[in-house]
């Protein structure tokens, strides 16, 4: 059987914590920064707690944006993936970490992989949100997927949900110590997608990053007035 995950993520009242903390705190926040626009969130109806969202990164604004555009329902247990060496080295970023976005360790070295806390948090009902590029973007575009969340999904039999952030670099770009007000931002919502039997992981997340960059050029151009800056192929990461 498996472990009982720690009570923080499923537990009631720190779900109603995390409400505060996000809806009235974080979206506030954000929301009157930045000229956010959410788009295509009708292609989550129907969708059920366990999921695995997979989003490009690009700033720090991506789980905020993220968490804030999702329905309440499907936001109110999502657990982010986030840097182990850096938001749980100290006690008061591990605190704020945990209270914004019910957040658990990733191990970015892979000498001691922690990707089991997010397979025994989805066994219970918990959905996940990871970054697949592993950190920030440096320029905006959209670099190579790790499969590590195509392997979660196709080990819990559970749905990936793909997102394209639009904007977050130019609002908010890494290094920067203060996002930029008044920048437009996008979250597009693509429609759940599932592991072929023929696919395996990294084939699998090949398949959703395909989507996102599609996600991202279709709609980069009204958001941002520009191409998408997430065109970089997979053959294209020097």
């Amino acid at each position: 059987m498996a472990r009982e995950p720690r009570n923080r993520f499923t537990s009631r009242s720190q779900a109603a914590a995390r409400f505060v903390a996000q809806r009235g705190i974080l979206k506030g926040f954000v929301w009157g920064m930045e000229k956010v626009t959410v788009i295509d969130r009708q292609k989550l109806a129907g969708v059920k707690r366990p999921f695995v969202v997979v989003a490009n990164h690009s700033s720090h604004l991506d789980a905020p944006l993220i968490m804030g555009s999702l329905p309440r329902p499907l936001a109110r247990y999502l657990a982010a993936g986030a840097a182990g060496d850096y938001f749980f080295d100290v006690w008061w970023r591990r605190g704020l970490t945990a209270l914004f976005f019910n957040a658990f360790p990733v191990d970015r070295s892979g000498k001691n992989p922690r990707n089991i806390n997010a397979k025994m948090l989805l066994q219970h009902d918990v959905p996940v949100l990871v970054f697949p590029e592993g950190t920030r973007s440096k320029d905006g575009t959209m670099g190579h997927f790790k499969p590590g969340g195509a392997a979660l999904a196709t080990a819990t039999g559970v749905p990936i949900l793909p997102v394209a952030i639009i904007g977050a670099h130019q609002a908010h770009p890494r290094g920067s110590k203060w996002p930029k007000s008044g920048k437009p931002v996008a979250v597009v919502f693509g429609a759940p997608m599932r592991a072929l039997d023929t696919e395996n992981p990294t084939e699998f997340m090949a398949r959703v990053r395909a989507v996102i960059a599609d996600m991202l050029e279709q709609h980069s151009t009204r958001i941002l007035g520009t191409t998408s800056l997430g065109q970089k192929s997979e053959g294209d990461k020097k």
